[in-house]
């Protein structure tokens, strides 16, 4: 006969007491509010990472740029600017006609030392930062393949290799070159002309550009984000144009200091003084002065500096930063904002190829 088994105890049966379903309730709480507390830390500390590497990758984008573009400052193709006189002034940045073009030819690189608001062709101009403005023709011919086609708008640049008395051998360097709005007076040849004018094959045709780089308040509208952009030389064939298109975002500051080759007379390459007013160097005061000095410059240092976007929670940015020299030698500092966003500089020392190849003895 099997014997029944007894039912366990009401005792043993029963539950969690409340007592401990509160304490399991506290427990599993805190462990939330840890692994909470953990996740918030990792989503800030890898926002601000992310902050940082856009902050970096915009600085380092701005100077690459700007590199690019003077490492061609100054290149016609095969036409050697140096047989140019030069201008009785410093032509102006803003270009408004083709005169004005044809005077800045002579000068590969030209700037303005902390008064690029007063550029009328840009806008929205950061106060209190430098402009820069690159000369060159594109290294690519009007029309081949990957290059932009002749008819699209100028201005347009054609460097004569024709002997002839007309062009090379002319006693006028404007006859050894052609800059022009549109397509029309692009009359210049090749190597294959002969003693009559007008012979032989068109030269190559280059776009002829100018791009005036600067720092602007916002990147659109009113946004707050301070912004390297640049204005870029076009034309419609008739007159001249300025287009400006932003470049790098969260650039706050930019200033420039020139590598001058000013001795021995006539240059050597080199740079043997630094500043960041060539106007002004070596006690200059004529306007004749000043465009020796501007034509003399084979080096250019860029100082920039790139802020983030996003402010920092929590942060307060209380340093100083030191942006190379000014004009009279002193440090160019910029003081403490004292705000939320992160900065940092970025600095580059860029020769000049072009200008210097043609001082070397």
């Amino acid at each position: 006969m099997t014997r029944m088994r007894p039912l366990p105890s009401a005792r043993r049966a029963r539950g969690f007491s409340l007592a401990e379903l509160l304490i399991a309730v506290a427990i599993g709480l805190a462990l939330l509010a840890g692994l909470s507390g953990m996740f918030v830390k990792n989503t800030r500390a890898q926002a601000e990472i992310e902050k940082a590497h856009r902050q970096v990758e915009n600085g380092r984008y701005a100077i690459d740029l700007m590199t690019a573009d003077l490492r061609n400052a100054g290149y016609y193709a095969e036409f050697d600017p140096t047989v140019l006189a030069s201008p009785a002034a410093l032509p102006p940045p803003c270009a408004a006609s083709l005169d004005e073009l044809k005077a800045g030819l002579a000068l590969a690189v030209q700037g303005v030392d902390g008064d690029a608001a007063g550029l009328g062709c840009l806008k929205d101009v950061r106060a209190g930062t430098d402009a820069l403005v690159v000369r060159h023709t594109a290294t690519c011919i009007a029309g081949q393949p990957g290059c932009d086609p002749v008819a699209a708008g100028g201005p347009f640049f054609q460097a004569s290799l024709c002997s002839n008395a007309s062009e090379l051998d002319s006693p006028n360097s404007a006859d050894f070159y052609a800059l022009t709005l549109g397509t029309a007076g692009l009359t210049r040849h090749g190597r294959d002309c002969t003693p009559v004018a007008a012979s032989g094959t068109p030269a190559a045709i280059r776009r002829y550009r100018t791009h005036i780089y600067f720092v602007a308040n916002n990147n659109q509208g009113k946004d707050g984000i301070p912004t390297l952009k640049r204005a870029e030389l076009s034309s419609d064939g008739v007159n001249v144009a300025w287009n400006i298109v932003p470049l790098a975002e969260g650039i706050e500051n930019l200033q420039l200091e020139y590598g001058l080759d000013l001795a021995p007379a006539g240059g050597n390459g080199v740079a043997d003084l630094g500043t960041a007013d060539p106007a002004a160097a070596s006690g200059c005061a004529a306007a004749a002065c000043a465009v020796a000095n501007w034509r003399s410059a084979v080096a250019v240092r860029l100082h920039v500096l790139a802020r983030n976007a996003v402010a920092t929670a929590g942060y307060k940015d209380d340093k100083v930063y030191v942006l190379g020299h000014k004009a009279n030698g002193d440090d160019n500092k910029v003081a403490a904002t004292n705000d939320a966003y992160k900065r940092h500089v970025f600095q580059s020392m860029v020769a000049l190829p072009n200008p210097a190849g043609r001082r070397l003895p």
